[in-house]
Parts: structure tokens; sequence; C-alpha cells
């Protein structure tokens, strides 16, 4: 009886032993699993980060940006232009504030269409196709306007100009936000926006009153930018074909376009009314700035010219110096932060009638509306998937031109 008591428990102790050891050998075979498959998530993570461009790499992607840098100094010219020129269009062609402020108008008509067919445009000819169709429509619009054509001919035409600077602006936007940095790529290539806005009123100004010659003359200087945004966006954006864009920005490979879809996304609709709102403050106050400080606060019509310069140069210096201020603290402070700030600034502007406080105003004013627009671009570009990137910020580019359109416009 002892002898069978003492085989039980030693075959029990046995069991015990055996399920201790089978109980260790699951544990480490289940940490291993677990190990596994972080390490699968982080490596998979690490080539996923390593799969967003930077600015330097690959290695072309600097001549690409160099490229798009200056098609923006040549838009922001564009769009800087307006103000410096509308009293001498509004003077040549004895026109009223209200005609004259056609010339706001009618690109909008050009964002509209770019809204429309730019995703379209990239699945077909990819950025090698914007890259070159929208200077050249640029071209057609500047050689025009250049032969003093009659003020009907100029409105009309200046829609093909808003056509090519809304494919642009929605192209670009969209390409630099998908890369690494965002936010500082986005805020010096919307500063050189605000150079080329900052210089041209400059020499707009300078032909006119100091060279004596027609407004019209300032476009073949235009003419002759546009012809050289084509050849380097051709140069650098040659292998970017429809078929490569379609690959990368369509899950399923097929080249439907997206701005159905975009448009039932509520991000791209808060973002297109707050743009309607801030490029309508920003271009209408550019645009109206010199007939402002020559009529209302007797400015002579050079110094009247330059606080639009100023103006410009202000939007410039924010979005490349607050650019890099933006990110530290999160797009919803700063914004809030700058909005505040461009509203006191307004307010002295409008209740300070002198001449210099008025010109300092303005130029503060855009220091702190400059980084408004990239930062909507960056959290566009957050919050949407790649696929619809470039519907959805052109669309909403387009909202924001219809807001430059209306807010423009005076009354007789």
């Amino acid at each position: 009886m002892a002898t069978t008591t003492s085989t039980i428990e030693t075959a029990q102790r046995t069991d015990h032993q055996s399920l201790a050891s089978s109980s260790k050998n699951e544990i480490p075979l289940q940490e291993v699993d677990d190990e596994r498959q972080l390490a699968s998530t982080m490596r998979d993570n690490k080539l996923a980060f390593s799969a967003v461009e930077r600015w330097n790499h690959p290695r072309i992607n600097q001549y690409r940006l160099a490229a798009v840098f200056f098609a923006f100094i040549n838009f922001g010219m564009n769009d800087g232009s307006y103000g410096a020129l509308v009293p001498y269009i509004e003077k040549d062609y004895h026109l009223s504030y209200t005609v004259t402020s056609l010339v706001f108008l009618s690109p909008f008509a050009g964002y509209t269409l770019a809204a429309i067919f730019s995703d379209r445009l990239h699945l077909l000819f990819g950025r090698r196709g914007i890259a070159i169709f929208a200077p050249v429509s640029k071209l057609i619009a500047y050689v025009v306007i250049a032969t003093h054509p009659p003020y009907p001919a100029v409105v009309t035409i200046l829609a093909l100009a808003g056509l090519a600077n809304g494919i642009i602006d929605a192209a670009w936007n969209a390409w630099i936000g998908s890369l690494a940095h965002a936010n500082q790529l986005l805020g010096l290539m919307h500063g050189l926006y605000g150079l080329g806005a900052t210089i041209s009123p400059l020499i707009a100004t300078t032909m006119i009153t100091k060279g004596h010659l027609g407004w019209w003359t300032f476009f073949y200087l235009m003419t002759g930018l546009a012809a050289v945004e084509i050849a380097t966006g051709a140069m650098a954006f040659w292998s970017e074909t429809g078929t490569k864009y379609t690959a990368a920005n369509r899950a399923d490979g097929k080249d439907r376009g997206m701005i159905g879809e975009s448009l039932k996304q509520k991000v791209t609709w808060i973002c297109a009314i707050f743009l309607l709102c801030y490029v309508g403050l920003e271009v209408s106050l550019g645009g109206w700035i010199v007939n402002f400080m020559i009529r209302v606060r007797k400015g002579k019509p050079f110094q009247s010219g330059m606080t639009a310069t100023g103006f410009w140069l202000g939007i410039t210096a924010g979005r490349i110096i607050l650019g890099f201020i933006t990110p530290k603290i999160g797009e919803r402070l700063a914004v809030s932060i700058y909005l505040l700030a461009a509203l006191g600034f307004e307010i002295i502007f409008w209740l300070v009638p002198q001449f210099i406080v008025s010109a300092v105003a303005v130029a503060l004013l855009g220091l702190f509306i400059g980084p408004i627009f990239p930062s909507t671009v960056v959290v566009v570009t957050k919050l949407l998937p790649a696929e619809m990137h470039v519907a959805a910020i052109g669309f909403s580019a387009a909202i924001g031109g219809g807001g430059a359109a209306v807010y423009a416009i005076e009354p007789a």
C-alpha cells in the first residue's frame, strides 16, 4: 500500500513538473511572437516614414522645388500687380470703380474651372502636364494684355490667367504638402509668392510714374517670366507622367476623379469657407490699398504705390518667419493668435487717419495674415488622404478666389 501511494505521489510530482515545464515553454513562445510582431510593426513604420519624400531626396526634388518656387514668385507678381495697375487702368479706359473691379472677378471664373478639372489633368498628364499647361496659359494671357486691347478683352483673357494660377495653386500646394517638413516648405513657397507680390507693385509703379510707360508694358516682363517658367517646370517634372501620378495616388490604380469624393468631406467645406474670407481680405486689401491711400489718405502716387509693396512685404516676412513658429505651437493656436493680431492692426489702420500710420499698420497686418493660407493647406493634407489633396485644395482655392472677386468689387 505504501509503495502504491509513493508511486502515485511520484507520478503526480512528474505531472506537475511536466505542466510547469510546458507552461514555462509557452510563455517565452508568446513573448517571442509579440516581439516579432512589434519588430515587424516598427519596421513597417520605419519604411512608411522613409517613403515620405523630402525636399532634397530624391535629388531631382531640389530642381522641382526650385521650379515650383519660381512659379510662385510669378504667381505673386501676377496678383500683386493689380493694386498698382488698377488706378491707371481706370484712368486709361475711363471706367468707374465697379467696372474696374471686373479685373478681380474675371480670374474667379478661371479658378472655378481649375477646381473642376485640376484633378483630371493630373490623372491624364501628371505633374509634367501641369508644369507646361499652366504657364503656357499665362503666356497667352499676358501676350494679349501686352498689346493694349480694349477693356472687355482684358477682362476676358484674365480668366485664362486665373485658370493657370488656380491649377498651379492646387498642384504645387498638394505636392509640397506631401513632403516632409511641409509647414516650413509651404511657408517658404508662399513667402516667395509674397515676394513676387511685393516687387511687382514696385516695378509696375516705377515703370508708370518714373518711366512714363503705359500700364500694359508691365506684361512684357510677365510674358518673359512665363516663358522661363515653362522651361524650368518642363525640365524638372518631365518624368512625372499621368500614369505615374495615378499609380502613386490611387490605391486601385484607376484614374477616377476625386472632386466628388472630396466634396463629401466636411474638412473640404470648412477650409473652403475659411479661405473665402481670408483670400478675399488679402486680395481686396492688396488690390485697393493704392487707390485708398491716394484718394482717402491724400498720398502721392509713388508713395501710395509703396504701401502695396509694404503690405506684400509683410505677408512675405510672415510666411517665412512665422512659418517656422506655427508647427511648434500648432496650427489652430497659431492661426487664432495671428487673426487677433491682424484684427488689431486693421482697427488702427481704419481709425487713425494718417498716411504713415496707415502704411505701417497695413504692413504689420500683412505680417500676421501671411501664414494663414499655408497653415490651412497643411491642415487639409493632414486630415484628408493623399488622393484627395489636389481636388480638395483646388476646390478650396477656387472658393477663396470667389472671395477675392466679391470682396474686391467696389460700389459705383
